[in-house]
């Protein structure tokens, strides 16, 4: 699968699109295949060095992601193939699959579009606590 790659802090051109492993849902997981993903300000920081998170490299920016699940591992029992969903995921949004943990995903209705669901969470979320 493909994914957009920070192997070193940079600017947003030195990121590079690469090839990685597709992942695998592992017990409470499901693997989401990404339609979405939302890019915002500490995604920036983050790829350059100046956020408090740093992910170990190399990792994709993106903390927020919809899209539809693809398979699901060992005990998850709330979503299945085929659901459309939302995930707040840190990092690693911007690739075609992610696999998270299940309790982490929510389903989203079918009317609402993966480009705006993918923006949900933070920005919405953080207006709902401020």
């Amino acid at each position: 699968m493909k994914a957009i790659l920070c192997s070193q802090f940079c600017q947003p051109d030195d990121l590079v699109l690469a090839d990685v492993p597709d992942p695998v849902a592992g017990p409470g997981e499901a693997v989401i295949a990404i339609k979405a993903a939302a890019l915002n300000f500490f995604d920036i920081l983050m790829i350059q060095g100046k956020y408090q998170m740093k992910p170990p490299f190399p990792f994709s920016p993106g903390a927020e992601v919809a899209g539809v699940i693809e398979s699901v591992g060992e005990g998850v029992t709330d979503l299945k193939a085929g659901d459309r969903v939302v995930a707040s995921c840190g990092h690693n949004g911007a690739r075609q699959k992610i696999a998270l943990p299940a309790a982490a995903i929510v389903k989203i209705p079918d009317n609402l579009d993966f480009d705006r669901a993918a923006g949900i969470i933070i920005i919405y979320g953080t207006a709902l606590h401020a």
